[in-house]
């Protein structure tokens, strides 16, 4: 009999960081997840707090080690991207482990508002202000700059943003550009909609932002959608962006910092395989020997982690409510929620994430198929990232199976709507907090009750 840890042993190094089976059951961060389940229930959306402050010291350690080893004389600072997930737990976490904020729209505004009244930040934090930017975005940024917000940066994404501030802004700011990088030969375009174009960058300065006194230039932003990977694409792109960088330091001395954007990896497989350390000590190398050759000083960098932020501190867990023989070949897990609701990447982009069984370690497994529970043909999940199958035990009638996809912690709310209605009216599922006392010692809060009905129908108008 093939059982299920067997076939998880031979096909991944397993265990492996955060994953252990201990009595036929899985843990994830040391935690029972068996024990979770019986105090809540399924479906249940898993929040491990710890996770967050462990990535951020993880890229801080990293880019500081690299730093130092290439005798590399700017600052590194760590910004985490709202738009992965707005949740306040998310955010303490984020500032706990000293770490900055970089916002996309305008309501975000009044989410660093909330924070400063919460006594969470000060006006000392940096707040770079990324994304196209309506009039609503612009007037809450200039407020903050007017409130004595010291280190609000507004990227600026067009040549026409920074005549609001001309007009709005009492205090001197300090500011950024976004290059308009070129997208990877794939894409269906060549240059990103976001930014101002490399040819353009030098003449806007000189003609736009040198003689007003209101404006300090500081930071050139860099980001492409691909993420940070060892391709020749990225490394071509970096090169282009400290060409830019250097013939902006020459015609303007305030410039001293780089933004290299986010799009740090995480896990989405046990098989998963990315040199952090290589990719970050490249990085550092690659602008230090670039500013070294042409005698410039070496820009203080800046990132904005999203996913890798919040994405691995996050799970969601379900509960198999039916096994359906649809044909001879065809064997199909009923969950009892839907993918479509509650991790929408699956449906949209084919994203996938670590698929693992909960229990039944011991148990012979098989092929399935996954599915949801709406009407939606496209609600179903059949292949893992590195296995173009999905393979889980056989449950028993005295236990039912229970399952997890893993690292969900970013993007999903965001982009399934939390709260408000859902496909099929299948309601969103429950949300539970797991945290630390010390030691071994955790501790679960639940954050938000499965949906009712009635909120649902109040929306509707009912």
């Amino acid at each position: 009999m093939n059982t299920y840890i067997d076939l998880i042993k031979q096909t991944y190094d397993f265990p492996q960081e955060g994953f252990e089976v201990i009595d036929n059951d899985l843990h994830f961060n040391g935690i029972p997840l068996m024990d979770v389940i019986e105090q809540y229930g399924t479906p249940l959306k898993l929040s491990y707090l710890p996770k967050i402050g462990d990535q951020i010291q993880k890229a801080k350690r990293l880019f500081n080690v690299a730093m130092a080893k290439a005798d590399y004389k700017g600052s590194y600072t760590y910004c985490y991207c709202t738009k992965s997930s707005h949740f306040s737990f998310v955010l303490e976490e984020v500032i706990k482990n000293d770490g900055h904020i970089e916002t996309s729209s305008a309501f975000d505004i009044p989410l660093i508002r909330k924070l400063f009244e919460n006594g969470l930040i000060n006006k000392q934090h940096y707040i770079i202000c990324n994304g196209f930017k309506l009039p609503v975005y612009t007037k809450y940024i200039s407020d903050l700059i007017n409130d004595g917000f010291e280190n609000i940066i507004p990227v600026l994404d067009n040549k026409k943003e920074i005549e609001f501030y001309k007009k709005y802004l009492k205090r001197n700011c300090k500011l950024g550009i976004r290059i308009a990088s070129e997208e990877e030969p794939t894409y269906d375009f060549y240059t990103s909609r976001l930014g101002i174009r490399y040819i353009d960058i030098i003449d806007y300065y000189n003609e736009v932002i040198k003689d007003n006194p209101k404006f300090e230039l500081k930071m050139l932003h860099f980001f492409i959608n691909t993420g940070i990977r060892d391709t020749i694409y990225y490394w071509s792109e970096l090169s282009k962006t400290l060409n830019i960088y250097y013939r902006l330091k020459q015609v303007c001395p305030s410039l001293d910092s780089l933004n290299i954007g986010g799009g740090l990896p995480i896990r989405n497989s046990l098989g998963f395989e990315f040199d952090y350390e290589y990719m970050i000590d490249q990085i550092v190398m690659q602008i230090k020997k670039y500013c070294k050759q042409r005698r410039i000083p070496e820009p203080n960098i800046f990132t904005e982690f999203g996913s890798f932020t919040a994405g691995e501190s996050g799970a969601n867990i379900y509960g198999i409510v039916d096994i359906k023989q649809q044909n001879d070949r065809e064997t199909w897990y009923m969950i009892d929620n839907s993918f479509i609701t509650t991790v929408p990447d699956i449906w949209g982009i084919q994203r996938r994430f670590i698929l693992l069984a909960i229990n039944h370690w011991d148990k012979e497994c098989q092929k399935v198929n996954l599915g949801g529970l709406s009407c939606d043909g496209q609600d179903y999940y059949i292949s893992e990232e590195h296995i173009n199958e999905v393979y889980l035990p056989r449950p028993t009638d005295k236990e039912p199976l229970y399952i997890g996809f893993f690292h969900t912690g970013a993007y999903q709310e965001s982009l399934s709507g939390y709260g408000g209605i859902k496909h099929c009216l299948i309601p969103s599922p429950k949300h539970v907090l797991i945290n630390r006392n010390g030691g071994n010692e955790w501790t679960t809060k639940l954050f938000a009750k499965e949906q009712s009905a009635k909120s649902m129908l109040k929306v509707l108008g009912y």
